[in-house]
């Protein structure tokens, strides 16, 4: 039933929607509830804001008809609501609604709906609180990666949801032997029982992720059987993949489709493998181009101070060329 809420929700809400659920209802112990948040990114007035709030309301109600359930208190504040299910005397479900607003463009020449589209993914955040606030002083739609377990993992994922960017889960995954491993990762040879577990416990760390991409991981994307397990587990969590193709024999964009999670993949160079801003700006150039070519675009780069100063004067240039910056949830089918 948690998992059908979840899906209501997802389905009822604009995409980037954060959902996050805890299984924790158990038929003979304690009387805990479900728990299921929905974080829904501000719309630009009330009244649209208020019509998502009744879209969501409406699925999660048809849900509860469904099962039988009861609805139990709601309570409605300007920017969070909660709403509560039981059976009979029974709490079978607790759901939090609340709001985050986007990140603001700064003003600039409009593009048309149908422009083509290009989203950046920041990844590798978690350690370094600095560089997440260099970011977060860029007022444009970008997706930020964050690894788990870090020591600012969690606050830095919170902090970006607030400030209005996307959060994405950057999962590590086992890779070729010369390359330094995070202490947890994907590796080859896990169960399903085991994958889910490590993912679930990530995406703790992570809070309000909505994706995940690799990190590392030419081994373990190219292994069909981990990837196998992976998918299932993504889609419980109702997590969409962006395959950061660290190897031309990866194999995870097509698991994914196969097993219905939405995915994408990086489809231009990554765009700071040489750490010189100059060199980064040709990059960013060539993302703008593959985006105007493909029609759509996603580009990974990290917080290294050559790529954000390449950033601040690359991102007020993108409308005026005719290309729409979007999040990374914009770009998965």
């Amino acid at each position: 039933m948690t998992r059908e809420f979840a899906a209501a929700a997802q389905k009822s809400t604009p995409a980037g929607t954060v959902i996050r659920m805890k299984l924790q209802a158990s038929p003979t112990g304690p009387a805990m509830p479900d728990w299921l948040e929905v974080t829904l990114f501000s719309a630009e007035t009330e009244v649209q804001r208020k019509t998502q709030m009744t879209q969501l309301v409406r699925a999660l109600n048809a849900v509860a008809e469904r099962h039988k359930l009861q609805p139990g208190a709601r309570d409605e504040e300007q920017n969070q609501a909660s709403i509560s299910f039981r059976s009979g005397s029974r709490p079978t479900h607790s759901v939090e609604i609340r709001f985050a607003r986007h990140a603001v463009p700064a003003p600039q020449e409009a593009a048309s709906a149908d422009s083509p589209r290009l989203a950046i993914i920041l990844d590798d955040l978690g350690s370094d609180r600095a560089a997440a606030e260099s970011i977060f002083a860029m007022p444009y739609p970008l997706t930020i990666s964050v690894l788990p377990n870090h020591e600012h993992s969690t606050e830095i994922a919170d902090e970006a949801l607030q400030r209005g960017f996307q959060v994405m889960l950057h999962l590590p995954m086992q890779s070729v032997a010369n390359e330094s491993p995070e202490k947890e990762e994907l590796r080859l040879g896990m169960s399903a029982a085991q994958v889910q577990t490590l993912v679930g416990k990530m995406v703790e760390s992570v809070p309000n992720a909505v994706g995940v991409n690799n990190h590392q991981g030419s081994q373990a994307t190219s292994d069909p059987a981990l990837m196998t397990e992976l998918m299932p587990a993504l889609r419980d969590l109702h997590l969409f993949y962006v395959d950061s193709r660290t190897t031309a024999a990866t194999v995870a964009f097509d698991t994914a489709r196969k097993d219905d999670v939405p995915t994408a993949f990086r489809n231009v160079p990554f765009l700071d493998d040489v750490q010189e801003t100059a060199a980064i700006q040709k990059q960013l150039q060539l993302a703008l181009r593959g985006a105007k070519e493909k029609r759509s675009a996603i580009a990974i780069g990290h917080p290294h101070a050559a790529t954000l100063e390449a950033l601040r004067e690359f991102l007020p240039t993108v409308r005026a060329n005719g290309v729409r910056l979007v999040f990374a949830s914009d770009l998965v089918h």
